[in-house]
């Protein structure tokens, strides 16, 4: 029997070198592959340092349906949730960074944990799992 997993998600963006900067500078992802295609657009897939998990396909929005999904794709909901082992050191670094966290961190029985936005009103959770 073969083995499956979730491997990469697509986000809708703006600008693909806008987005590229945001999740590569703002929120330390390193830039897996970033590969112009005949047809003008690009694959540029981004991951938070580790590798564990899924990865993100930034995709530049090609028409006006696409464009009204961006910063929308979960409907206002967390859509994304970045686990950490130091919670403190990565919330730091993100404020620092002009990341705009909605609340201050909370503790949950699952772990620590804040909402924040990302370049595109996009929520995300910080979370750093509580330890069993």
């Amino acid at each position: 029997m073969s083995a499956n997993s979730l491997f990469l998600v697509s986000l809708v963006v703006d600008s693909y070198d806008r987005a590229k900067t945001f999740y590569c500078d703002a929120l330390g992802f390193d830039c897996v592959e970033d590969t112009a295609m005949p047809d003008g657009k690009r694959w540029l897939v981004v991951r938070p340092k580790g590798g564990e998990g899924a990865s993100l396909l930034l995709a530049e929005a090609s028409d006006d349906t696409q464009r009204a999904a961006i910063g929308n794709q979960t409907g206002g909901r967390v859509g994304f949730f970045l686990k950490t082992d130091d919670f403190a050191s990565d919330h730091r670094r993100f404020t620092e960074a002009g990341v705009i966290f909605q609340e201050e961190p909370r503790h949950e029985p699952y772990g620590t944990v804040a909402v924040f936005e990302d370049l595109y009103g996009n929520l995300w959770d910080l979370i750093e799992p509580a330890r069993r």
